[in-house]
């Protein structure tokens, strides 16, 4: 009698356990947004990946943990390990998105939610500005002169795999990324405002550790007098604006038409 109600039981969850896995296979291999889950998910691990490499197992200078690499503020010094982390967390909050939230196009009726309002808003004023500024200053500096940005020395402590998910292939995710998930900008005004926002809190934590410690995080800061800093940063300020307009630009390159087609068809019908 006992074996027969084990064996039930047995039955009765493996019955309900086919069905709910079957379920959401289902569930997930119909969604319209499959490809972009599983393209978001690849990315968000491999970042995760990648970022806790780095932190563990790159120690230069032989320093010993990520908080004291070469003095004060440790890796956190630098804009490339900043963008490492929005990447990271921006692909997260993607793959949250596509699980329980919306992906609203331009020709959908339906209303974003909260998580697609937070993810558009960040890449849009965040995510894409600063990742292109990494990528093409980093290369930029590296085709005049390397050592003033990534040094030969490196060559044997940072794998070249990881040098690149630093620096390289944040542009073809990002791009990739635009074409394949409709992101709605905010208005220009909030849009630089958050940026410019991010850009001086940044320049005031490495000027606070240059003053704090005496360490300037990037050379070319060191050897310029205070007129030639000041025209420097206002450059790179006015740079991370064009960005922000060129990833503007790209997403209405991406999208335009549908949006277009759509207010074509609302003036006909009206």
């Amino acid at each position: 009698m006992m074996g027969v109600f084990v064996q039930s039981s047995f039955d009765y969850y493996r019955h309900v356990s086919t069905r709910t896995f079957t379920e959401v296979y289902t569930s997930v291999s119909e969604m319209e947004n499959g490809p972009v889950l599983i393209y978001h998910s690849l990315l968000f691990i491999a970042h995760t990946v990648a970022y806790i490499y780095d932190c563990k197992y790159i120690v230069t200078h032989g320093e010993e943990t990520v908080f004291t690499y070469k003095g004060f503020g440790g890796k956190f010094k630098y804009l490339t390990n900043w963008n490492f982390i929005i990447q990271t967390v921006y692909f997260g909050l993607c793959v949250a998105n596509d699980f329980c939230g919306t992906n609203v196009r331009p020709s959908d009726k339906g209303q974003r939610c909260r998580l697609q309002r937070w993810r558009d808003n960040f890449l849009a004023t965040v995510v894409f500005p600063v990742g292109m500024f990494v990528v093409l200053t980093f290369w930029g500096i590296y085709a005049v002169d390397r050592e003033l940005v990534y040094p030969k020395e490196l060559d044997k402590i940072i794998p070249s795999w990881l040098n690149h998910i630093m620096h390289t292939t944040i542009l073809p995710f990002l791009l990739i990324d635009k074409f394949l998930v409709y992101h709605q900008y905010p208005s220009r005004k909030i849009g630089f405002a958050t940026l410019l926002s991010l850009a001086l809190l940044y320049l005031s934590w490495i000027l606070w550790v240059a003053f704090y410690a005496n360490i300037w995080v990037y050379p070319i800061l060191k050897v310029l007098n205070p007129h030639q800093k000041a025209v420097f940063i206002m450059a790179m300020l006015v740079f991370f604006m064009c960005l922000y307009l060129l990833g503007e630009f790209i997403n209405k390159t991406f999208w335009g038409k549908e949006r277009n087609h759509l207010q074509a068809q609302k003036k006909k019908s009206s």
